[in-house]
């Protein structure tokens, strides 16, 4: 084993597999800076720095995936894919489907998200509820180096069009490059876990649809992913002290999305608190419910999510987001009504 920063892992994953298979490229704005250990090692013909046009690169993507070739594009704010929406929605989630499974979008749409550095709404957002909407397309979260590097190999070797989203407030380089400027007296209360720990001598692919339980427990599931899952953790960590047992689920992939894990755990707790740092109307916390029910699980339910435009000035925008407070006080509630329904 060996330690290594979250942004690090992702690109030693990748450098591991564009070592293995030439089809393998990488583009995107500024990529021969951002990306530098790859672009000295691949140079210029597979490491594309592209205009500031994201449908255009984004498009160019999904031909070059159409006709053989294996990329990597990199959307800088995941905010920003929807400058690109037609390319994602109509054409990389649907070509290979509309074909007749002649052409395959073999892509990965790596993108940074979420919030809680001081960079308003318009580029704080998590979407990926918007996007896990849309069939055809795989999502993946990770909350920790060790996830991260593996599911961006199994992202790169799916076959298929993957949204990989990393946020943030992991990813050391883009907290400081995109949020900090004069601000560097601010505390972005990082999670220690999420931004370094151990990973592989050598990247194996983590199969997606499979979550992980950080924490056992009895009263309650609290179940999220990215950093709600470290601020759940620490909500778990302080119900503990109140003889609280909760059990903390990382979900690391929406689609596909681990439903026996979920039926397994709510089963047996009888509640669950979903932490959702995406938009709560229409989104992965009502899907959530929607499963178990569809499962004839009976539960009690709550939920914290972000319900409203992000602020951007700090203070206001942590009232906004999911907290470890926040989850504790919303737990606190939940587990003074009986299991189930």
């Amino acid at each position: 084993m060996r330690k290594m920063s979250y942004a690090d892992a992702i690109d030693d994953a990748i450098a591991q597999q564009m070592s293995e298979d030439p089809r393998i490229i990488y583009l995107g704005e500024d990529v021969q800076m951002l990306r530098l250990n790859l672009f000295g090692r691949y140079g210029e013909n597979r490491v594309i720095n592209t205009p500031i046009s994201e449908s255009a690169f984004l498009g160019a993507g999904i031909t070059a995936a159409m006709a053989g070739l294996k990329p990597v594009v990199e959307i800088m704010l995941v905010d920003f894919i929807a400058v690109a929406a037609d390319a994602v929605l109509n054409h990389a989630a649907k070509n290979t489907f509309f074909s007749g499974n002649k052409w395959q979008v073999p892509m990965v749409i790596r993108a940074s998200c979420g919030g809680g550095y001081g960079d308003g709404g318009q580029h704080e957002q998590s979407l990926w509820g918007w996007l896990a909407h849309i069939p055809g397309l795989q999502l993946y979260v990770p909350s920790n180096p060790a996830d991260a590097g593996g599911l961006m190999l199994s992202a790169i070797q799916h076959e298929g069009p993957v949204v990989f989203l990393e946020h943030k407030l992991l990813a050391e380089y883009l907290r400081d490059y995109l949020g900090s400027g004069g601000r560097r007296n601010q505390d972005y209360h990082v999670p220690a876990e999420g931004e370094y720990g151990p990973v592989p001598g050598r990247w194996s692919p983590i199969p997606p649809g499979k979550a992980n339980v950080h924490r056992e427990g009895s009263d309650l599931s609290i179940v999220s992913l990215g950093v709600g899952l470290h601020r759940a953790l620490e909500a778990a960590l302080a119900l503990q002290e109140k003889n609280i047992s909760a059990e903390v689920i990382d979900l690391r992939t929406l689609v596909p999305m681990d439903t026996a894990t979920l039926c397994e755990s709510v089963s047996k707790t009888g509640r669950l608190l979903v932490v959702d740092e995406d938009y709560k109307s229409f989104g992965l916390s009502g899907e959530i419910a929607a499963l178990l029910l569809e499962h004839s699980i009976r539960f009690q339910y709550g939920r914290i999510c972000t319900e409203q435009v992000i602020p951007y000035t700090h203070p206001k925008e942590l009232q906004v987001l999911p907290s470890g407070r926040s989850i504790e006080e919303a737990a606190l509630q939940l587990v003074k009504h009986p299991r189930g329904m």
